[in-house]
């Protein structure tokens, strides 16, 4: 295979050519657009033009660009006619209007760290190479709390003579964390879905992948994607409170394995069938018991109907992940079911709650009334993959809050595992700032059950929402990340404190169905707490 490894003392770049050119799109974003310009215009020389493309915006922001144009003469501002109502048609326009060999994307609420061209440009003549790709992050606004995003692609600098030498591209269907040489998307007339169509990333990365381009990888930071929950206008990605917005998924997902398929890719179409259930499948489970009656059947039943395309090859693949036993399970019922035990599976890290049902010949399955859906790949599965569940219950006291938390049993594999402590801590939801870590003993509770008690320092965490971790850890040497499930009633709680005169401790699930906690410290905390509850009541 032609992989290159991490250069253990990478010699310097040599001068950026200018040779790119930065697509950036907008729409009614006058807000944040000039940010996103003023970011690629930053990139310095290896950036020849940023073509601005304004999808016929009637809040002022061509207005904007036109300014900002007049004062930089590597600002081009292409306004389109008709709005095009989704965010293929405008790239296309701006991959029409391109003059330099390499071209970039970039939306226009969101930005280009410093030196992302240059280290994408680098990379892509240094290997010869028609895709370039770097390290996109999640940045969470107003906290400015980051997260990677498919990190496990971006931990070294590699070479790819073909995509198929790595499945885990179809995972990341993001077009803006990477450099495309500009003639291999015309000589293969690769272009975004045009119109009104979601998730046109997925369709137009499955193009890229399936015309088979040589692919340089590099850790280096190139895209920070900015996400906005509590913003009036959701970007289309973030809006599914609608059933419309799954069957786009679905639509993209599919056309993106077909696009595969068709190409004679059936090792990453097999693989984007794969994350179709690893990921889509879990986001949206996740957020069923969200959503109403009707909503939760239409999903239920437009998800089968894709489902029941998958042949058995589709299945084999690691038959135990959670993905494959969340899509077996609604398979197997006409009507939404066990919505709860299945927002628990689909968390990240998974729980599988009890009930723990088996055949009369003592075969693992779903529940007496679907034994089709066997677990029996979890009696083989590494103890430190298992969807073990872990119960918790926070009882806030002035003198001495204690966690209990109660791991159950899974066909045996704990026992046999030995468990013997969990190390527990509390993260700063915002921050991720972790604090308060302490290590307890795992002890038997009855035949299914270990419990331990672990004490919590409420003053110590102060103020915020803190989100619980816990890791088990086994005789054998095995461990597991878990989040706990809350296991009794989370009612709100005034607690005394020295440090504080009073803490206002509230304990809640997570849409996953998690532990976490709300803390505000004193009466101003307390107040605030009050006043954010009237807000998301109004909302």
């Amino acid at each position: 295979m032609d992989l290159m490894p991490p250069h253990s003392s990478p010699s310097p770049p040599p001068p950026p050519s200018s040779s790119v050119s930065v697509v950036v799109i907008g729409y009614n974003d006058r807000a944040h657009v000039g940010d996103a310009v003023r970011s690629a215009l930053a990139q310095g020389p290896a950036v020849a033009e940023v073509i601005a493309v304004d999808d016929r915006s009637t809040d002022g922001s061509a207005e904007l660009l036109d300014r900002l144009a007049a004062g930089e003469p590597r600002l081009r501002v292409v306004r389109r006619e008709v709005n095009s109502g989704g965010c293929g048609s405008p790239r296309n326009t701006g991959i029409d209007a391109v003059r330099t060999p390499y071209v970039m994307f970039l939306d226009s609420d969101d930005v280009l760290p410093p030196g992302a061209a240059d280290a994408l440009l680098a990379a892509a003549e240094g290997a010869g190479a028609e895709v370039a790709s770097g390290l996109c992050v999640r940045r969470e606004l107003p906290s400015g709390r980051e997260q990677p995003w498919q990190a496990p692609l971006y931990t070294a600098h590699t070479v790819l003579a073909r995509p198929s030498q790595r499945p885990r591209l179809v995972h990341d269907t993001l077009c803006v964390n990477k450099l495309y040489r500009t003639g291999f998307l015309r000589e293969h007339g690769i272009r975004f879905p045009e119109g009104r169509f979601l998730y046109e990333d997925v369709v137009f990365t499955a193009r890229v992948l399936a015309a088979g381009p040589r692919i340089a990888l590099i850790p280096d930071r190139v895209y920070v994607w900015h996400v906005r929950r509590s913003a009036e206008r959701l970007s289309l990605s973030l809006d599914r409170e609608r059933v419309e917005n799954w069957r786009a998924r679905v639509e993209a997902c599919a056309q993106a394995y077909d696009i595969l398929l068709g190409a004679g890719q059936k090792g990453l179409a097999r693989a984007a069938r794969a994350k179709f259930l690893d990921h889509e499948v879990r986001m949206y489970a996740r957020e069923l018991g969200l959503r109403d009656a009707h909503y939760r059947r239409a999903w239920w039943t437009h998800t089968r109907e894709y489902l029941a395309r998958y042949d058995a090859a589709d299945w084999e693949l690691n038959p135990g992940a959670p993905g494959r036993l969340l899509a077996r399970v609604i398979l197997a019922s006409a009507e939404p079911r066990d919505l709860p035990r299945l927002r628990e599976l689909a968390a990240r890290p998974a729980r599988l709650l009890p009930p723990y049902a088996r055949t009369a010949d003592g075969v693992p399955v779903w529940s007496d009334d679907v034994p089709e859906v066997s677990l029996a790949p979890l009696l083989t599965a590494p103890v430190g993959a298992l969807p073990l569940a872990v119960d918790a219950e926070l009882r806030p006291r002035a003198r001495g809050t204690l966690l209990h938390l109660r791991l159950h049993e899974l066909y045996g594999r704990v026992a046999g595992a030995r468990p013997r402590e969990v190390e527990a801590y509390w993260q700063h939801r915002e921050s991720g700032r972790p604090v308060g870590r302490v290590t307890a003993a795992l002890t038997p509770s009855d035949a299914d059950t270990w419990a331990a008690r672990v004490p919590v320092d409420l003053a110590g965490l102060g103020e915020g929402t803190w989100d619980l971790r816990v890791t088990l850890r086994f005789a054998d040497g095995a461990w597991r990340d878990v989040t706990a499930h809350p296991r009794a009633g989370m009612r709100r709680h005034v607690v005394p404190s020295a440090r504080y005169g009073l803490l206002l401790v509230q304990p809640y699930a997570t849409h996953s169905g998690a532990l976490a906690l709300r803390l505000a410290t004193g009466l101003r905390g307390a107040a605030g707490v009050a006043r954010g509850r009237l807000r998301r009541l109004l909302h």
